[in-house]
């Protein structure tokens, strides 16, 4: 079977990704800093599900460290999924510099050790943020994504465009996935989902920003992992989405989480962040002709799978910052 070096592998995404390669007989290097950017217990609990694995070899690294990320790489690679990124649109205003060295830097010095080792696919995660408040939804991934509204946003946009210089100049396969608001279980604490969960079950205020009317494709954690690696096959360079294709208002969002915790959310209104998009949607189209892939977890069912691991790990994940 193959050997594929995942990047950002105690990631929610990545976590994913790694479990079923691992389930499917490949062997998986995995590479992750472990940094701060959002509570490092859900991190350390993925991995700790990693580590039974004996096709699983753990790095602890930072991929902007380039000489750090040459001893990981070897020949007998069959590819590359780079999910190591700082995510987040209002954090990346604060400290901007951060994004770029883990999004933009990183994803070179990958490129170049690929270049270099000879390697011949990678994947890399993109986001729906790319496409900011001026294009026609469902987004197209022809669309102009020229005007990225945040930090984050530019810092993916110039990923991608790094990727298919690359693509160009050393004809590396290049598959670029715009991923759209991912949730499940052991979710990132940092976006609604979690957070409406844990502040809904704790009995904590709901920190609403805007008025509730803001639009979200929610798209299953497993299904994503499911098209990334579908994304492994030889596509020249290609860039896709990968989303429910179903937005949903965020106001619903609480009231399902509500009726699966059994509990009634407090709300504590707040200003909109300018940075935020008012609504992402996908044309999955793309997915569906080249991948094979379409989303198969309803929204409901994923919002009870995440409510239930919830409870199953309240003992800590109630304990963890939502900041």
């Amino acid at each position: 079977m193959a050997m594929y070096l995942v990047t950002g592998c105690a990631g929610f995404i990545g976590s994913q990704v790694c479990t079923r390669l691992l389930a499917d007989g490949h062997g998986v290097v995995g590479v992750d800093s472990i940094n701060d950017a959002y509570d490092v217990r859900l991190k350390q609990w993925r991995l700790e599900q990693l580590r039974a694995h004996s096709q699983f070899a753990f790095h602890h690294l930072d991929i902007s460290a380039r000489d750090a990320l040459r001893p990981v790489f070897t020949r007998e690679l069959s590819g590359v999924i780079n999910l190591a990124a700082r995510a987040g649109v209002r954090q990346s205003l604060e400290n901007p510099w951060v994004y770029f060295d883990a999004n933009v830097t990183g994803t070179l010095n990958l490129l170049e050790m690929c270049r270099e080792f000879g390697v011949r696919k990678f994947v890399i995660a993109s986001s729906s943020s790319v496409y900011g408040n001026q294009n026609p939804r469902p987004f197209r991934e022809d669309a102009n994504t020229d005007a990225p509204p945040s930090p984050y946003a530019a810092s993916k946009k110039a990923a991608e465009v790094l990727c298919h210089t690359y693509h160009e100049l050393f004809g590396l396969d290049v598959t670029v996935l715009r991923y759209f608001t991912v949730y499940g279980p052991a979710g990132r604490p940092d976006m609604s989902i979690f957070r409406f969960v844990q502040w809904i079950s704790e009995g904590k205020p709901i920190t609403l920003f805007g008025d509730g009317k803001q639009e979200r494709d929610f798209t299953f954690v497993a299904d994503v992992a499911r098209g990334t690696i579908a994304a492994l096959k030889p596509l020249g360079f290609e860039i896709i989405n990968l989303g429910a294709d179903q937005p949903i208002v965020l106001s619903d969002v609480i009231a399902m989480i509500e009726d699966a915790v059994g509990k009634k959310a407090a709300l504590d209104p707040q200003p909109r962040n300018p940075m935020d998009m008012l609504a992402t949607w996908a044309d999955i189209g793309k997915a569906k002709h080249l991948l094979a892939w379409s989303p198969q977890i309803s929204f409901d069912d994923g919002i009870r799978a995440t409510v239930e691991w919830y409870r199953a790990n309240r003992a800590w994940a109630s304990q963890v910052s939502t900041r």
